[in-house]
């Protein structure tokens, strides 16, 4: 074969690849793939970190349209003509971050869409779904939505029918939004859907209904199915149910993926929960936010990574993802037992005295049947964020026993008071994990990292968050990377990119490719750094100075050009209308 002849082979087969590829998320520009013509845009002389795990080099990239057309070593599009040039020398340039864990939901349908935490971290496309969705909808769903969904994404009638989850990903997209976005449906939400807020196992109609919205959701477009099982009613559901909702996805390439029933003192038997969902359903498993909580389960983290590496050498595809702080966040009514929420009845509960002081009695157990997040961080270890009781804004990021003091009452009575005050809906931050656990994380080739986060506007947003909404990913790349040495460079941005493109099979982004969408990150290796606190969590991150979106510029030099390209993405079973 000569060298011409291997050559034109080579680019055929690539274009047809390409070209096979699921495209679901705009208009393809793939006869812009030939060199031929000017380019819209020519990035010359960065360190070129392509997501794949590859070591570095100095190269050009070359935009056309929304792709990337060219990738060639430094200097080769000097001659090239382009509409913009940017300089990256002593930058990287990367494939832009995809969070496997959003919860911009909110931002996304009623928001401005512009999500600044996050996309001046450099994520250009977010996946939703942890629990709770905003389809399917029903009568059901609606009714249950203020007393059950800890992020706050609102059930809409509109998105009832058989493709309910389609109309949702449809008003996204009409909203206007700056990263691309997808989501898995949520395990709780289909719960809802065919059960309400009810305690007890399905039965078999309510089965049949999960079954079918699954698939109709898979073929809308879902990535799989996740959930959350510390939370009610999602806590409700049995394994047998969640195995059916497997199955229900398999043929599509779904994958299942969790908040596991325990993070915590049944932390390991949760693992194996999981993976029999994956075994029995015949699906792939991901792990939401790997952590061992409570101080005295941190010795499990190397116990729950060895029981993974042996799931996997046994050939069961599991794996993990993660965020990098030692304090998770979510509602302060997490604190109370999950029972005490069936049918939307918590804060009828909490008023009623003897069903109170039972619940009382039991928050102060030491050990539980469900997740005791206030005993597991201890009343010093929870932080409470979004007052908006006026007599009560004053304790805004105060710790539980703080305000227990204050109040001179014991603090499991404050805990039930503030949150009958605030009608359930105040956050907390628990601190609750090992910082040599989140190293140890880090270097498993299997891991990936998401937020746990939604997206935020700092101008506008003054209730305290949680600092990974604006930071998790640069804090990997300055402190962890950079400054600890804990991982390469190269694996890190594989992690953020290319490894959760993978694990969703998004065929077209990940990767600077020719061909792919031109999602792409400039930031400076040397001063890339996150500046969000507990405290102060309202700052845009260091040394993030480009962000591209489809082509498009959305972030230059850490400011938010107001730009809203960003297009759905689906999952392998998307069926197009």
């Amino acid at each position: 074969m000569t060298v011409r002849y291997a050559t034109l082979v080579i680019a055929a087969a690539s274009l047809a690849a390409c070209q096979s590829a699921p495209r679901s998320d705009g208009p393809s520009t793939l006869g812009a793939l030939a060199p031929a013509g000017a380019y819209d845009l020519i990035i010359e002389h960065g360190k070129i970190v392509d997501g794949s795990g590859n070591a570095w080099f100095y190269g050009d990239v070359a935009v056309r349209g929304d792709r990337i057309v060219r990738v060639t070593p430094a200097g080769m599009l000097a001659r090239a003509s382009a509409a913009k040039r940017i300089d990256a020398t002593n930058l990287v340039v990367a494939p832009g971050f995809i969070d496997i864990q959003s919860h911009s939901r909110d931002a996304f349908l009623t928001g401005d869409g512009r999500v600044v935490s996050k996309i001046t971290q450099g994520i250009t496309t977010e996946i939703m779904g942890e629990g709770w969705t905003n389809a399917p909808a029903n009568a059901l769903t609606v009714a249950s939505e203020g007393s059950a969904d800890p992020v706050a994404a609102r059930a809409v009638p509109e998105f009832g029918g058989e493709h309910g989850f389609a109309k949702w990903i449809d008003a996204m997209q009409r909203h206007g939004t700056s990263a691309n976005f997808g989501s898995f449906i949520g395990a709780t939400t289909l719960r809802m859907y065919a059960k309400g807020m009810a305690q007890g196992p399905a039965t078999p109609a309510e089965l049949d209904t999960m079954r079918a919205a699954v698939r109709n959701g898979m073929r809308d477009g879902a990535f799989g199915v996740a959930s959350a099982l510390i939370y009610p009613p999602g806590t409700f559901a049995s394994t047998e149910e969640l195995i059916e909702e497997a199955k229900a996805m398999s043929p599509y390439g779904g994958v299942y993926i969790s908040h596991m029933r325990s993070e915590a003192d049944s932390y390991l038997e949760a693992i194996d929960e999981l993976l029999r969902i994956g075994r029995e359903g015949r699906v792939a498993v991901e792990i939401y936010h790997l952590k061992a909580a409570g101080v005295r389960n941190w010795p499990k983290a190397a116990r729950a990574i060895a029981k993974i590496d042996s799931a996997r050498a046994a050939g069961q595809d599991v794996s993990a993802d993660m965020y990098v702080w030692t304090a998770g966040g979510t509602g302060l009514a997490a604190c109370l037992p999950p029972w005490a929420s069936a049918d939307g009845k918590l804060l009828t509960n909490l008023r009623d005295a003897a069903t109170r002081a039972k619940i009382r009695a039991e928050v102060l157990t030491e050990r539980t049947e469900w997740e005791n997040l206030c005993q597991l961080a201890t009343p010093q270890g929870v932080m409470i964020v979004g007052f908006q009781t006026p007599a009560l804004v004053a304790f805004e990021g105060k710790r539980l026993a703080e305000i227990a003091q204050a109040q001179q009452r014991e603090w499991v009575d404050v805990l039930i008071e503030l949150t009958l005050a605030e009608q359930g809906r105040l956050g907390a931050m628990y601190f609750l994990m090992s910082e040599d656990n989140i190293e140890l994380q880090m270097k498993q080739p299997w891991m990936k990292f998401g937020t746990d986060a939604g997206g935020m506007d700092p101008d506008s947003t003054k209730a305290m968050v949680h600092p990974r909404s604006y930071a998790n990913y640069p804090r990997i790349l300055g402190h962890y990377v950079r400054d600890r040495h804990v991982l390469p460079l190269e694996d890190a941005v594989r992690k953020m990119s290319a490894a959760v493109a993978e694990r969703l099979s998004i065929s077209d982004r990940g990767l600077l490719r020719e061909g792919m969408y031109a999602d792409i990150v400039l930031f400076d290796p040397a001063t890339v750094a996150d500046r969000s606190t507990y405290q102060q969590p309202h700052q845009i991150s260091a040394g993030i100075r480009r962000v591209i979106v489809n082509g498009v510029d959305v972030v230059i030099d850490g400011k938010h050009t107001g730009a809203k390209p960003g297009r759905a993405v689906h999952g392998p079973g998307y069926q197009l209308p």
